[in-house]
């Protein structure tokens, strides 16, 4: 029996996958020489389907993940130095990289800058969470991407809630450090979202073996609670103006006016005082420290 009968598989790899990797030459050429034309041709510059070049590769789909991924590092680069900042083929280059090798973790970290940058990207954070995710969800362990998923929320997209989560996430890979949970508290926080704030705080309180770490939390949930106070001392500031015609001077005052049943203290025992545009202040004497950057709760 001949060999052709005996291993029509290898047989078959032996053909196939030199003619491949001429064609696969023969494309980096093509795009190399026609660079212009080619990209005003879309989808058809390249087969942008990751699944199917992924089926054909016959084994050699690192190899093509990494040609792939050095495609997109070129046609990023190529764009930079001009005023053509059109970069619509990056997310579908960087999504058949990924598909052939899932465990390409530059290309999901550096092409999620890529997209996400305004100035010197795509300008689509969109995109670059969409990319992220993808890596997270085949590389579950791998802490990078996982902060890089929260890093894209907080900064580029504002969505303090998600960056939270991520960085909790992260938190939770094994031999992650906890300090990202601590980062998630912080952003909770600065984005007036107390409740997921004092959440993460609390566990952290509860769960770290760091002595700095711990008393770090627990000054942050202290002023988490003297934040809350003052945003509810705030609205019966204004709710006691609307009543007498002008802002109480102390919380006596609204003791007086039975609108709370005692003197509200702050962590410390320190009676809040208000300030005469009505809004709620510490006592000087207190220790309690509220973020600076943090907004009016949500």
């Amino acid at each position: 029996m001949s060999e052709r009968h005996r291993n029509p598989l290898a047989w078959l790899a032996a053909i196939v996958v030199p003619l491949l990797l001429v064609a696969v030459v023969a494309l980096q050429q093509r795009i190399d020489s026609s660079r212009g034309a080619l990209e005003k041709q879309g989808d058809e510059l390249l087969v942008q389907s990751g699944p199917l070049l992924k089926k054909l590769s016959l084994g050699y789909d690192a190899l093509l993940g990494d040609i792939y991924w050095t495609r997109a590092v070129q046609y990023y680069g190529a764009k930079l130095p001009t005023s053509d900042r059109d970069f619509h083929l990056l997310a579908p280059l960087l999504d058949v990289a990924t598909t052939l090798d899932p465990n390409l973790i530059p290309a999901y970290h550096f092409g999620a800058f890529f997209l996400s940058e305004k100035q010197g990207g795509a300008g689509r954070p969109d995109l670059a969470v969409t990319l992220v995710k993808k890596g997270v969800a085949a590389n579950p362990n791998n802490t990078q991407l996982s902060a890089d998923l929260g890093f894209i929320y907080y900064m580029k997209l504002k969505d303090y809630d998600k960056a939270a989560a991520a960085y909790v996430a992260t938190s939770k890979i094994p031999g992650a450090s906890q300090l990202f949970k601590v980062l998630a508290a912080r952003i909770a926080s600065r984005g007036g979202v107390l409740d997921t704030s004092r959440m993460i705080w609390s566990e952290v309180y509860e769960t770290t073996q760091d002595e700095q770490i711990k008393k770090r939390a627990l000054e942050a949930l202290k002023g988490l609670k003297a934040q809350s106070d003052e945003m509810q001392l705030d609205q019966l500031a204004q709710d006691y103006r609307a009543r007498f015609g002008h802002y109480p001077e102390s919380t006596r005052d609204l003791v007086d006016a039975a609108m709370i049943k005692g003197v509200p203290l702050d962590p410390d025992g320190f009676p809040y005082a208000f300030g005469p545009d009505g809004k709620s202040q510490l006592d000087p004497k207190s220790t309690v420290t509220i973020d600076p950057g943090a907004p009016a709760p949500r």
